[in-house]
């Protein structure tokens, strides 16, 4: 048996996002959304905005030694160009209460919802949307740089444009005809039927790409204004495309990459102190083989994590694991993943990947998106009913790695 050791000071931890842990959260794009019928409701969701404190006594137990949560934009800035100091209290309060545990923050300043004000006057197609998102990133950090040094700007903007803007699940609900064909997953077949279809959305989408690199930069540069030592990034999902021999296959990978990964991050990277991988897909053109399925209906491949971060060595920027897990309900194969998981983020490490942390998603069941709560991804169950957590065996299993500070495989 062997030891793969991992760098002293290595972060562990786990991932949340604030619409989908917090609760009560009523006056954003999401909310309406659900009112309107188009993806299901959150509600209380895990109730976190509460619980905070106990599902961090949670993670300390667990072996955790950092965690990644977001902050609502919507409840910071209720109103254009108005924000509630009452909000900003209360995340303080969850910073103090993470480090009160050793728990170093890591916090993603907007996770995909929009306020109101913002998602109705349309959003990130408004040509002032770099502005006003550099206003809200600034204030955030210039509030909270006393409690955490580790912020990233936005969380997987190519996400975030493809499910609002091409494939129509995700507000706003604009999609491309014949985009259900281009999916990589069976559930991503799966098309809201009150999304809005037209050519015209191809438009938008490549609109609305640029101009979440813009608000990124502008980002950035507003918050090295005002908080010179804050630490400022990206969290960037990796689609990992790869292809067998045919010469066909391998021009497809090669474009996807280019599209899906390397033209976003060539954008970027100069505004970047650190990048937040997200791994989660993979697509090999000409593959035969059959995969093991999450309860997402994603392939079981935690092995691409290897070729996602030696993709992301070429910047030659520090790298969290931002985002890595599975929805597994019966917790069959997590700890399977994890394990393999963190095995190929320490080969990345011995081939010069300069990979600092990795945070699974997620500490707790949460709302899934337009999936709802029926994708279960946490280390602790939620029972929905009754808000009761429950630790799965496959937390175990992560504690051990994260107190050991190694794997022995």
């Amino acid at each position: 048996m062997a030891e793969k050791r991992f760098p002293s000071g290595f972060k562990w931890g786990a991932a949340t996002a604030s619409y989908q842990v917090e609760g009560g959260i009523e006056n954003n794009d999401w909310a309406e959304a659900a009112r309107e019928g188009k993806v299901p409701p959150c509600g209380r969701a895990c109730e976190h905005y509460e619980r905070y404190e106990e599902d961090f006594d949670i993670a300390k137990s667990l072996g955790h030694n950092c965690h990644r949560l977001s902050i609502e934009w919507a409840r910071i800035e209720p109103v254009e160009g108005r924000f509630d100091e009452r909000e900003i209290e209360h995340y303080r309060k969850v910073l103090l209460a993470l480090r009160a545990r050793g728990l170093e923050p890591f916090i993603t300043i907007w996770h995909f919802t929009l306020p109101l004000w913002f998602s109705r006057s349309g959003g990130f197609e408004r040509e002032d949307a770099p502005r006003i998102f550099a206003r809200y990133c600034a204030y955030v950090t210039g509030k909270l740089e006393d409690l955490c040094v580790h912020f990233s700007t936005m969380n997987e903007p190519m996400v975030f444009v493809s499910n609002g803007w091409a494939r129509g699940t995700w507000p706003p609900f604009k999609k491309w005809p014949g985009i259900e064909y281009a999916s990589i997953t069976t559930s991503g077949r799966t098309i809201n039927p009150q999304s809005k279809l037209g050519f015209g959305n191809i438009i938008r989408y490549v609109s609305v790409m640029h101009r979440l690199v813009r608000a990124h930069n502008a980002a950035y540069d507003a918050i090295k204004k005002m908080c010179p030592d804050a630490e400022v990034g990206i969290v960037k999902q990796v689609i990992l495309y790869q292809a067998n021999a045919n010469p066909i296959n391998w021009i497809l990978a090669w474009v996807m990459n280019r599209f899906w990964t390397y033209y976003f991050m060539s954008r970027v990277i100069a505004k970047c102190d650190v990048v937040g991988l997200n791994y989660y897909l993979h697509k090999k053109f000409g593959d035969r083989r059959v995969y093991d399925k999450t309860d997402m209906d994603w392939d079981v491949f935690p092995e691409g994590i290897c070729t996602a971060l030696m993709m992301l060595k070429r910047y030659k920027k520090p790298v969290y694991v931002s985002e890595a897990g599975v929805a597994d309900a019966e917790d069959r194969i997590r700890a399977g993943y994890i394990r393999s998981t963190v095995k190929c983020i320490h080969f990345a490490i011995e081939n010069g990947v300069d990979v600092r942390g990795y945070m699974y998603w997620s500490l707790l069941d949460n709302y899934e998106w337009a999936s709802g709560f029926g994708p279960r991804f946490g280390l602790v169950e939620i029972d929905y009913s009754t808000q009761e957590r429950r630790i799965r065996e496959s937390a175990y299993v992560y504690k051990g790695i994260c107190e050991g500070n190694a794997l022995i495989d």
